[in-house]
């Protein structure tokens, strides 16, 4: 009997990999593998095992049908906005996600960056290189001791998010979430004022953190008019997904100093190349890294393994499934 195939997309760790392959049953196919042009997933696959950097289309997923192979799609992490859910119902394949595994690490790097860029960090460190002496002088940052900070999104995320902002900086914590229970964080022990609304939260924060998946009601969601309603000496931070904030919006209000700075872990185009960003790359007052909220050595295989484990489990039929199923 000839055995079931994996598609395997993007860069998994070398666990997660080896978790795959020690199975009898599949045969794994590498991103390197040039399988995947003679062969493609979408006729061929039994399981697609993807990250965030390859987008599966409806028109792939529409192809499915040809051989009615395909049983599963299993994205590691939790965001799915590279998938077309829709199509995949439509041709009948589950698709499943991971959330909550990576969200320390998401958390702990949004703390990271935020106070890289209020204390300018990078900036100082530059021009140290450069053997600029008089830049402790002319760069100087803001504290945010007892700041307000504002968390858009009241997922895993925006709670260990606050509890970091708490711990670490006794901050003041200002929640929104428009649709979340009113409860959702009793329990939890993070004291926190609920916003009643998106213009509350602006006007009041000292950071504005945004914590939301990429959907149709949150692309857009931070634009000209709710970066005018932030304090001047505020600052956005974005870990979550591109799309969610108006890039040229955010990038006149940097150059314009209408807020302090930003924190950019997510962008529409990613990563940030001098190509693509030279206006975006020649600002002080923001810090742009490539997507790497979730990406330390002890997540990325955690989360990666636990995906194949999913992965596995749902086309072998056996275990339980680490990962939820949404689709």
């Amino acid at each position: 009997m000839s055995k079931e195939r994996i598609y395997v997309f993007d860069a998994f760790h070398p666990d997660a990999i080896a978790r795959l392959q020690s199975h009898p049953k599949f045969e794994v196919i590498l991103p390197s593998n040039p399988i995947h042009q003679t062969h493609p997933w979408y006729h061929h696959a039994h399981g697609v095992l993807v990250r965030a950097d390859t987008r599966l289309t409806a028109e792939e997923f529409a192809r499915t049908k040809d051989t009615k192979l395909l049983r599963a799609v299993v994205k590691q992490g939790v965001g799915v906005d590279n998938i077309d859910l829709n199509a995949a119902r439509t041709a009948g394949v589950a698709v499943y996600n991971h959330p909550g595994i990576n969200s320390e690490a998401v958390a702990e790097m949004c703390l990271a960056l935020t106070l890289s860029l209020t204390r300018m960090v990078t900036v100082l460190d530059r021009k140290t290189r450069k053997g600029e002496r008089d830049a402790r002088n002319e760069f100087v940052g803001i504290s945010l001791y007892r700041k307000t900070v504002g968390i858009i999104g009241m997922g895993n995320i925006g709670k260990l998010t606050a509890k970091k902002w708490i711990g670490a900086c006794e901050a003041n914590i200002l929640a929104y979430h428009p649709v979340a229970p009113a409860d959702i964080w009793d329990g939890d022990g993070i004291v926190h004022k609920r916003a009643q609304s998106l213009e509350e939260l602006l006007r009041e924060s000292d950071v504005v953190t945004l914590h939301l998946p990429l959907t149709e009601s949150t692309r857009g969601m931070i634009g000209t008019k709710e970066l005018h309603m932030m304090k001047g000496s505020a600052v956005l931070v974005n870990t979550s997904r591109g799309g969610i904030v108006e890039e040229k919006a955010l990038l006149q209000a940097l150059q314009e100093k209408k807020i302090w700075g930003a924190v950019l872990d997510a962008m529409e185009i990613e990563p940030a190349h001098p190509d693509t960003h030279a206006e975006w790359l020649e600002l002080d007052n923001v810090i742009i890294t490539p997507h790497v909220g979730a990406t330390t050595e002890d997540m990325h295989r955690l989360s990666g393994s636990t995906a194949a484990q999913t992965l596995l489990n749902v086309l072998d039929g056996t275990g339980e499934f680490p990962g939820r199923r949404i689709v």
